[in-house]
């Protein structure tokens, strides 16, 4: 709703993009912790704490995208933890040296999922998975691959070609 004695609000946040993910996590505060460690998150604006100290809101920026947190409730929210390690998401980083973030992230507490390996479709690229159960996807583009080469490339892989 607007009113003329003020200006327009704009609907989504400066500083967030029309999608902006949040993680449920058991420990936010060790959460946030991992992640600068891991990925060089910085903290922004202050956290949300409920009276028994459970994190509500925090959010960190990593590289140029913002990543929400939230502890896992009574309500609907899991984290992976409780779901025996099931996601239904990944988190996936571009950065310009992703061997060095792999070694930070290992370094940090994450434990592969799959290796860090150049891949077919043209970026190095493995899977992580971090201390709360979140799976980060950590690749750099080395190679500008065409569609017609990424299919016979897969049809390679896959023995049909």
């Amino acid at each position: 709703m607007s009113r003329p004695d003020r200006p327009p609000i704009r609907a989504v946040p400066e500083h967030l993009g029309t999608v902006t993910p949040r993680l449920v996590v058991r420990d936010g505060a060790a959460a946030i912790e991992f992640y600068a460690a891991a990925f060089g998150a910085e903290p922004l604006g202050p956290r949300h704490t409920a009276p028994d100290g459970s994190l509500i809101h925090a959010e960190v920026r990593i590289g140029d995208s913002v990543v929400m947190l939230t502890d896992e409730g009574e309500g609907p929210n899991r984290s992976p933890q409780s779901l025996d390690g099931l996601t239904t998401a990944v988190m996936a980083v571009y950065v310009e040296d992703v061997d060095a973030l792999w070694q930070r992230a290992l370094d940090a507490g994450a434990e592969v999922i799959y290796p860090l390996a150049d891949q077919f479709y043209g970026e190095r690229g493995g899977r992580l998975r971090d201390p709360f159960g979140q799976q980060w996807m950590l690749s750099q583009r080395i190679e500008d691959v065409s569609a017609e080469e990424v299919a016979r490339r897969t049809a390679t892989i896959s023995g049909e070609g």
